[in-house]
């Protein structure tokens, strides 16, 4: 399907880039915009601009039928969310679908599936991809006192729902395991409506590794090699590098090779990112999560590789 018009639907860094890599494509743009962005940098930037809501992202960039509304009335063929905001909602993609409107992203399906990461790490054990110990949802604080006897100390609580820091919780002594469960859960309440949570063994000595992937429409799954992030603050990377350092050919090839197994074997589409914990004193990694959209970080491939991971996004529809 050739494309005509793309709606741009996000605002800041990311949407003044699709625009960018829109106009190298020759293809149209529409930005959505809250009445606060209507004279922002992407604004000026863009084809056309729509106005979608209120300075408040939830009657916003976060409204998803003004925003499939907006890609209707202007007859845009394809709505880029980048990153942050919508940019995850298999809602979203489901109604872009019903719409006839192309998600320049991965099928629903798919987002729904990584998005929620109980179901992510049995995927990604079921295709023999190492995942760290761990439990299946808990509800109640006794359950993940169960758990912790059985897989030990240190553990690290995270929200089922979510990502982002959100919910997660260290716990390194059995008399922090109440404070830390009521605090992961409700702030994953509170972000995500979900307080689903779930234990993971945490490794202390440990490099944090992702890959870049890109699938298209016809099962075909590569790498762009991986980025180190291990330099966080709060669960927030602070400087990535790519290629990772300090790591032998062989585990950066398995790595490597870990994550389009993950993608291939749903036939994802669009660029995301696989996530690994390394143990470096058991020199063994373990998949983490998948980000069904492109990253923040994605500069820093683009650097190494000399690919632009904005436009094919566009033009592989």
């Amino acid at each position: 399907m050739a494309l005509a018009r793309v709606i741009v639907a996000n605002r800041g860094e990311i949407a003044s880039r699709i625009i960018r890599a829109c106009d190298a494509l020759d293809l149209e743009t529409v930005l959505t915009v809250s009445d606060a962005d209507r004279d922002s940098l992407p604004a000026r930037q863009a084809g056309r601009v729509v106005c979608i809501g209120p300075a408040a992202p939830s009657k916003s960039y976060l409204n998803r039928k003004a925003i499939v509304a907006a890609a209707l009335g202007t007859a845009a063929d394809a709505l880029h969310p980048g990153y942050g905001f919508l940019s995850e909602s298999y809602e979203l993609a489901a109604l872009c679908a019903a719409n006839g409107v192309t998600f320049v992203g991965p099928r629903p399906h798919h987002i729904q599936q990584m998005g929620n990461k109980l179901q992510a790490r049995e995927f990604a054990q079921r295709h023999g991809i190492p995942v760290l110990a761990g439990s299946e949802k808990v509800s109640t604080y006794q359950e993940a006192l169960e758990v912790v006897k059985g897989i030990g100390l240190p553990v690290i609580m995270k929200a089922a729902a979510g990502g982002g820091g959100r919910g997660m919780k260290v716990v390194n002594e059995y008399d922090e395991m109440e404070r830390a469960f009521m605090a992961a859960s409700a702030e994953a309440r509170s972000a995500f409506g979900d307080e689903t949570l779930y234990l993971e063994r945490f490794i202390r000595n440990a490099r944090h590794i992702e890959v870049q992937v890109l699938g298209d429409r016809f099962g075909n799954v590569i790498h762009l090699g991986e980025r180190d992030c291990s330099l966080q603050r709060r669960h927030q990377k602070i400087v990535e590098e790519a290629p990772a350092p300090s790591i032998t050919e062989e585990l950066r090839e398995d790595i490597r090779q870990a994550a389009v197994t993950l993608a291939r074997s749903m036939n994802y589409e669009s660029a995301g990112t696989v996530e690994f914990i390394y143990d470096e004193d058991n020199k063994k990694f373990y998949f983490l999560e998948m980000n069904t959209r492109i990253q923040v970080e994605h500069p820093i491939t683009e650097m190494i590789t000399g690919v632009d991971l904005v436009q094919p996004t566009c033009g592989l529809w």
